[in-house]
């Protein structure tokens, strides 16, 4: 995972929870305007209006981000501050002093997003709503609760200064709060992506050292990973799950690093006692890695265990169906194209077609159906990385 892709998955979560923020903040209005309308001495028709008004603009950034899903846009905290202002604007213009508290919620949110040039702007927003409600509130006084005023010079004196200079104190305080937690996050980051690109090389290294113990010194292992990124990406995952994906299967074979050599190459059919020996690789493969930490780790267990397994339970342990992890039926297919279409020094590769004709007829007998859907309309990738990635050397 690369560090922006950490950042992006993040500004997600955080407008994510700007969304329920909002949710909760239309609750808030539907208590506020109904307590109002009910025991309030205001004019009802324009609390009501300017009720829906509120509720409408709120609800835009959940309708954004929970509905169009543009939860990753850069612009979308900018839209969430404009329509929390928007809202601050009309309460405060209906309540103005009884409602002053609400001034710190936009700084709050804004605090959210670990960005100290939109902390200044939102607290540039926020004092520009508290002018236009003072303004409002002194114009239209007679409509609204709250203003003891009745000039601009006297609300501008003794409430709104008052009121700005509480927002530049907030935003002082949130914007050396934001660049501290700014510093830890990308702190944070840097690590996790350093340990994530040593995890990988670890996790290479080991593949290509089980893949040398074979006379075949092919590119089988970088291979197969591209084959699983492909259909990773068709079976949806996200970006961050497919590149694991990808990474855990050059550990497949990992457990034929406790096969002697004897075995591996033996270019004579195995046999049954040989054959049983090399079954067991699949095992020695999860007791290697099963009480390996970490997601990646994990993945690649599952994938050195049953990636051998046969939908129909013909496979090496006897697992069949639903009881294979779907990312092991996934493997299956790249494991089995890529041993057809390599060359080996005691058999010559299977042409691209032979091989895809092979496994469309294995389909529901040693691969899952619904996989072989994907492997059909992801075939022309396939075609590229085999002949993009080829093998070096055949002893």
């Amino acid at each position: 995972m690369k560090s922006d892709s950490i950042l992006r998955e993040n500004y997600k979560k955080i407008n994510q929870l700007s969304a329920r923020c909002m949710k909760a903040l239309i609750i808030l209005l539907v208590f506020g305007f109904a307590y109002s309308f009910i025991l309030g001495d205001v004019d009802r028709a324009l609390l009501v209006i300017l009720f829906s008004v509120a509720v409408i603009v709120t609800m835009v950034p959940i309708l954004v981000i929970n509905i169009l899903k543009w939860d990753e846009s850069k612009l979308t905290k900018y839209m969430v501050i404009i329509c929390i202002c928007i809202v601050m604007c009309i309460m405060l213009t209906m309540f103005s002093s009884y409602l002053f508290p609400i001034i710190l919620f936009p700084i709050l949110m804004a605090s959210l997003y670990y960005n100290q040039t939109f902390v200044l702007f939102t607290s540039l927003l926020v004092s520009i709503s508290i002018l236009i409600s003072d303004v409002m509130s002194v114009k239209y006084s007679a409509y609204f609760v709250g203003n003891p005023y009745d000039t601009y010079e006297d609300v501008l004196v003794r409430y709104a200064i008052i009121h700005i200079v509480v927002v530049f104190l907030l935003s002082v305080a949130a914007y050396f709060i934001v660049q501290r937690n700014s510093m830890m996050i990308y702190s944070a980051i840097d690590t996790a992506v350093t340990m994530q690109n040593n995890e990988k090389g670890l996790v290479y290294a080991f593949s290509e050292i089980s893949e040398s113990k074979s006379k075949s010194t092919g590119a089988h292992i970088k291979r197969v990973s591209e084959y699983m990124r492909i259909l990773g990406k068709a079976s949806g995952f996200d970006e961050e799950y497919v590149d694991k994906l990808a990474t855990a299967s050059m550990m497949h074979d990992i457990g034929k690093l406790m096969i002697s050599e004897e075995i591996l190459d033996k270019p004579e059919k195995l046999t049954d006692e040989e054959y049983q020996i090399m079954k067991n690789h699949v095992l020695y493969g999860e007791a290697l890695l099963e009480k390996c930490p970490g997601e990646l780790m994990h993945i690649a267990c599952i994938l050195a265990k049953e990636h051998h397994e046969r939908w129909d339970g013909s496979g090496y342990l006897g697992m069949k169906g639903e009881e294979i992890s779907y990312i092991s039926r996934l493997m299956a297919v790249c494991d089995v194209f890529d041993a057809l279409t390599s060359e080996r020094y005691y058999k010559k590769g299977w042409s691209l077609d032979e091989t895809f004709n092979e496994i469309i007829s294995l389909s529901g007998k040693h691969f899952d159906p619904a996989v072989i859907k994907l492997f059909i309309q992801n075939f022309d990738e396939f075609k590229e990385v085999h002949d993009r990635i080829q093998d070096k050397q055949i002893y």
